[in-house]
């Protein structure tokens, strides 16, 4: 885990500095959306990528435009040795860091049919584990401090609205959601914890966008999530310090009505993808989301990479 060549070295620490937050998986996507939002808010950005080096420095240069320090760093958060990095090598660019948006992660279908321990495995060490780490980190990083850390979990609405698509992303998330509750129990007062699900919010593998289009209605509002939707939630609860132990579902209320399929499939109108657990052939062996990111061959770089994950 390393900080992009070339950077600057961090100007000396003041008490009107303006606060830092790492945002994982930050180049593209969603995580593109959060840390433009939030360095027009005032705060200066860690931005942490995988692979899409290219891509980090376009959004850099983007959120530098709106008056943010940025500094990057590459770091494979599904290898131990890295996450456990990222943290410190943070604290030395920036002098001080006051939040972390688990962003980043990484996806692959499988159905409970297909399922295998190495894909489980994978979807842990990338979706489950950086988040608990990083939010160690951060813990540790405010010891002795005045000032309350945030971490904010990017989860998703089908943990509260389940099927059996992505059987093992979906039990990595779960995981993650229990985790952020566990955190923030553990962690406080000096770091609270809390979580974002999104709904229907870019589209996502296969499907086109015609179908994206039909996917985003079939929710009580008629809508669904934005990625702005999504950046103005986890503004939200960095900046709301009575907030803790609990998630933000901004999904259009698509946790409210049962789906049986995953929205892609339902969106596709194909009679043999009604049936739960039937493993589509459409559907790519393996699918990368960027901050959902580079781990199965390369994830864990915007919950929302270079190719784009599940759309719950």
């Amino acid at each position: 885990m390393t900080p992009r060549p070339g950077t600057p070295p961090p100007p000396p620490a003041s008490a009107g500095a303006r606060p830092v937050v790492l945002v994982t998986g930050g180049a593209q996507r969603i995580g593109r959306e959060i840390v433009l939002h939030l360095a027009q808010a005032g705060h200066d950005i860690a931005l942490h990528y995988r692979r899409s080096a290219d891509e980090a420095d376009a959004t850099a240069r983007a959120a530098r435009a709106a008056g943010a320090r940025v500094e990057c760093f590459a770091a494979d958060l599904a290898d131990e040795s890295d996450a456990r990095g990222l943290v410190p090598a943070v604290v030395e660019r920036f002098s001080r860091l006051d939040a972390v948006v688990a962003n980043a992660s990484a996806f692959e279908y499988d159905a409970p049919a297909s399922f295998s321990y190495s894909r489980l495995g994978a979807m842990m060490a990338a979706n489950t584990a950086p988040a608990v780490v990083l939010a160690q980190a951060l813990h540790d990083h405010l010891a002795g401090c005045s000032e309350v850390g945030c971490v904010v979990t990017l989860l998703d609405q089908k943990l509260w609205n389940p099927n059996p698509d992505y059987f093992s992303y979906t039990l990595s998330k779960a995981a993650l959601q229990a985790a952020t509750v566990m955190l923030a129990q553990a962690l406080a007062p000096r770091v609270r914890v809390c979580g974002v699900a999104p709904g229907v919010t870019l589209v996502s593998g296969p499907m086109s966008e015609a179908e994206f289009a039909a996917a985003r209605t079939m929710t009580p509002l008629g809508r669904s999530s934005t990625p702005a939707d999504i950046a103005r939630a986890v503004r939200f609860l960095i900046e709301s310090p009575a907030i803790t132990g609990t998630t933000l579902l901004v999904d259009g209320g698509q946790h409210l009505q049962g789906q049986p399929r995953d929205v892609l499939f339902l969106a596709q109108q194909a009679p043999r993808d009604t049936e739960p657990g039937h493993e589509p052939d459409t559907v790519p062996a393996a699918l990368v989301d960027d901050a959902h990111a580079d781990t199965i061959p390369g994830a864990l770089d915007d919950r929302h990479p270079t190719l784009p994950g599940p759309s719950t």
